[in-house]
């Protein structure tokens, strides 16, 4: 699956992170989550930190209420605000020995932390009626927090900068989170009370990124490569070593050649026999020969001097995207590798690894099938310096072919984004930590289509790890189900989208404090990107209404509770209907299958109040029904107050 977002740096974040400064450096400070104009959640303790000298004395104050502490050994300190009703503006201020910081404009009210992958991130200045929800976003009650990306391999207590919070106005609206502005504009105007949302999304990313590792590690496979990102934040250099073996034995039991040409990624190899090309797209169309319809292994060297100057602050090696899986060397020594088509990639060299003079760069690359080779600009392809600097590499490489491969998936570093362990967790969320919330929404999934039964444990884990993490038992959860995208059915199958969206309804039905919002009928099954966001921030916003705010009302669409034969049909039935179910544009519902084992079929269905009844259905040997089980469904039931009925599947039991 292919998104747009271009990652910047992962590793130079992971390596370097955003650790407070140590005790003697330590300056009066608070952290940057604490800017102007921040939202401050009403009626809880309300925990405020920073830096300071170690062991000074420290008093906070906000809206009259003043709190004495102290920093610790470190030079940090915490210090806790009683809980507060909303209200606002005031002025945070932090003083310690004559010293004084503070903040402006303040505000209590309802804080909306809202994370996932690039449909949570899409802005509102992309979305559909963008210009109407530009004019109208003046509203000095709501503010937003965009949250840096941040790759980090251990937990971070302050966030990457810088980080603001951000008044909404027409001329700032356009860079919020649609979904999430459209949620929060929904419920101010319910509520009529201050409103803060906090965005910290990353377009692409699995929901293996988000977990906290202390929770990631007791499931499945991923303790050892939860480990290995541990071992990275320690010792990279240890941790890239460990891993270039693990890569090695990768290639050595799939590529019958990859022990003779790992030479090829030494200085001292001799690649004057080698073709030269200056890569620009695909090598099929780069005119090499040999290259035209070769799927497989090609490796690529390009060599580069440096003054020592140069070599003493080069750290980041910047090559652009590349299709599909590579391994890089920098003087012979491995410096990353990715697995992605569409990410640029930007590696973090180690000092010491560039020298004076002649520095060989190589690339060993397998293709997916299409394209190949590196696919960016020449003009993308540098090496940048810790003093800023950047310094271009040559266009033309040295290129080679080597075994013919298909079908195959080279594993990526666990560290690695889009598929990384717990990093995001670290870098984006761990910041938060202290911080309180009326509700977290999530728009995530489209990554993890091919794992869906994974899915079922991944999703409730992160709910409970985030409210563990937040000291919030009953945090509300609200989930963004995945919409339509991609091949339509013309005859029942197997679909990894359906099984997501069941996935993500089944964990929210077992949730008390999570709600769904069902996009079925909202979708653009040419563009992975809907800009039909409204009605999905209005949806998350009605499910917020019943739980997190109580409301008696339905917190959405309608939920399957039942299949059961009544004689040679099937009885389906609803909760939550909206007053009774309807169906547009025809008086049957399409899109029923029924199962007998894995072969399915197409079923008339007819609606009757709060259930849906298909008649003649239940033959012998048919055990299982399933609704809109298709990448992209064309549905048309819907509840009395048009909300759709999501993908569901369901055992049939007897009748009564």
């Amino acid at each position: 699956m292919m998104e747009t977002t271009r990652i910047a740096a992962p590793l130079l974040a992971l390596a370097f992170g955003c650790a407070s400064l140590p005790a003697h450096a330590a300056e009066l400070g608070l952290a940057r989550l604490f800017s102007d104009h921040a939202v401050l959640q009403r009626d809880q303790p309300i925990a405020v930190w920073g830096t300071a000298g170690a062991g000074r004395k420290l008093t906070v104050t906000l809206a009259g209420h003043t709190v004495n502490g102290s920093a610790n050994a470190h030079g940090k300190w915490r210090i806790e605000l009683p809980p507060q009703p909303a209200g606002g503006p005031y002025a945070l201020t932090v003083t310690s020995d004559g010293q004084t910081v503070s903040r402006a404009d303040i505000l209590v009210g309802d804080v909306y932390l809202c994370s996932g992958q690039s449909n949570m991130e899409f802005a509102v200045r992309t979305s559909t009626n963008a210009i109407g929800a530009t004019y109208g976003a003046g509203n000095d009650r709501m503010r937003y927090l965009n949250i840096q990306k941040n790759n980090a391999a251990t937990p971070q207590d302050e966030l990457k900068g810088p980080a603001e919070w951000t008044p909404l106005t027409p001329e700032t609206v356009g860079d919020a989170s649609a979904v999430c502005y459209y949620m929060a504009r929904s419920l101010q105007a319910s509520y009529k009370i201050p409103v803060g949302f906090i965005n910290a999304s990353w377009g692409g990313t699995t929901i293996q990124s988000w977990i906290g590792a202390e929770s990631l590690r007791t499931f499945g496979d991923y303790k050892a490569g939860v480990a290995a990102v541990a071992q990275y934040g320690a010792d990279a250099a240890a941790a890239m070593r460990a891993e270039d073996t693990r890569n090695e034995a990768w290639w050595r039991a799939h590529d019958p050649a990859a022990a003779s040409q790992r030479a090829w990624a030494t200085p001292d190899f001799d690649d004057t026999a080698w073709q030269a090309v200056t890569p620009a797209g695909s090598w099929k169309d780069s005119g090499l020969a040999g290259f035209k319809d070769f799927d497989g292994v090609a490796w690529y060297r390009t060599t580069v001097t440096l003054t020592e100057a140069q070599a003493k602050a080069a750290n980041l090696l910047h090559l652009g995207p590349v299709d599909t899986y590579d391994t890089t060397w920098v003087n012979g020594v491995r410096v990353g590798g990715t697995s992605t088509s569409w990410i640029g990639r930007d590696y973090s060299v180690p000092a010491g690894v560039f020298r004076p003079g002649r520095n060989l760069i190589a690339m060993r690359v397998l293709n997916a099938g299409q394209g190949g080779g590196p696919s960016g600009q020449p003009a993308s392809r540098n090496i940048g310096t810790a003093d800023g600097q950047v310094i271009p590499l040559p266009g033309a490489w040295k290129v080679q072919r080597g075994s013919a491969l298909t079908g195959l998936s080279v594993p990526p570093a666990p560290w690695d984004v889009p598929t990384s362990l717990t990093t995001l967790y670290n870098g984006m969320i761990a910041p938060l930590v202290g911080y309180k919330f009326k509700l977290a929404a999530w728009y995530q999934g489209e990554s993890n289509t091919g794992a869906a039964q994974e899915y079922r444990t991944l999703l409730p884990m992160l709910m409970r790890d985030w409210r563990q993490r937040f000291d919030q038992p009953a945090l509300p959860f609200l989930v963004a189900q995945l919409t339509s995208f991609g091949s339509t059915a013309k005859t029942p199958g197997q679909s990894g989208w359906a099984e997501l969206r069941d996935a993500q309804a089944e964990s929210v039905a077992h949730d008390a404090h999570a709600g769904l919002a069902v996009t079925l009928d909202v979708g653009d099954r040419f563009d992975i990107h809907p800009t039909q966001k409204t009605i999905v921030g209005e949806r998350l916003a009605r499910a917020a209404r019943a739980v997190a705010y109580g409301e008696k009302t339905a917190p959405g669409s309608p939920y399957p509770l039942s299949a059961r034969r009544s004689g040679n049909d099937i009885v389906i039935a609803f909760r939550d209907t909206g007053g009774g179910l309807a169906t547009y544009s025809s008086d049957r519902a399409i899109g029923f299958e029924v199962c007998a084992g894995t072969a399915c079929r197409y079923a008339d269905a007819r609606v009757a109040g709060d259930t849906v009844v298909l008649p003649g259905a239940g033959t012998a040997g048919v055990t299982r029904v399933r609704y809109a089980w298709a990448d992209a469904p064309f549905v048309n039931l819907f509840s009395g107050d048009d909300q759709p009925v999501s993908t569901f599947q369901l055992d049939i039991t007897a009748s009564n």
